[in-house]
C-alpha cells in the first residue's frame, strides 16, 4: 500500500511540475493579414515596439464598451507612451459593410493608434476571440503576459500598472 501511495504522490508532483512548466510558455500573436486604414497589408507578425510593450485591442464602431475603453486609454495614452514606451495597436472587427466608417470615426477621436482591419475576423477567430471588447498585453519579447474581454470604467489604471511593471524587468 506505500508503493502504491508512493507511486501516486510522485506522480501527482510529476504534473504538478510539468503544468507549471507548461504555464510559463507564453503564447505569441498568430501570424494574419490585415489592412491599415490606407488599403495596405499588414501581417500581424510585424507588431512590435523594440522591446517594449505593446497593447493589442480588438474593437468595433459598433461597440460602446469598446469606445469607451479606447477613448478612457486616449486621455492617457499619450503619458504612457512617455513613461513606458509602449505602443497600441487597435484593430477593428467591423466588417465590410462598417469598415469604411473605422478611417473617419478614427480621426473623428484624433487617437494616436496603429488602427487595423480585421475585416473577415480572421485575426479575431486565430486569437479565439468570441467578444469584444478584447485586449491583450504583450512583453517586450512578443508573448501574451494578459488579456481579458469587455471594459469597466477604471479597468484602464490595471493596464498601465501592468505595462510599468513589464517595464522594470
Amino acid at each position: 500500500m506505500k508503493k502504491v501511495l508512493t507511486t501516486i504522490l510522485i506522480l501527482a508532483a510529476s504534473l504538478s511540475v510539468f503544468a507549471q512548466e507548461n504555464d510559463k510558455k507564453l503564447s505569441k500573436l498568430p501570424e494574419i493579414d490585415l489592412q491599415t486604414l490606407d488599403g495596405s497589408i499588414f501581417n500581424t507578425k510585424d507588431i512590435s515596439n523594440d522591446g517594449k510593450p505593446i497593447i493589442v485591442s480588438l474593437w468595433a464602431t459598433w461597440c460602446k464598451p469598446c469606445i469607451a475603453e479606447l477613448l478612457a486609454i486616449a486621455d492617457e495614452y499619450e503619458d504612457w507612451v512617455n513613461e513606458t514606451g509602449v505602443k497600441m495597436y487597435a484593430i477593428s472587427i467591423d466588417d465590410s459593410k462598417t469598415s469604411a466608417r473605422v478611417a473617419p470615426f478614427v480621426k473623428g477621436k484624433g487617437w494616436e493608434y496603429t488602427v487595423l482591419l480585421d475585416v473577415n475576423s480572421d485575426f479575431k477567430r486565430a486569437m479565439n476571440v468570441n467578444d469584444v471588447p478584447y485586449m491583450c498585453i504583450l512583453n517586450g519579447n512578443g508573448e501574451i503576459v494578459w488579456q481579458h474581454t469587455s471594459y469597466a470604467p477604471g479597468s484602464e489604471t490595471e493596464v498601465y500598472e501592468i505595462i510599468k511593471s513589464l517595464t522594470k524587468k
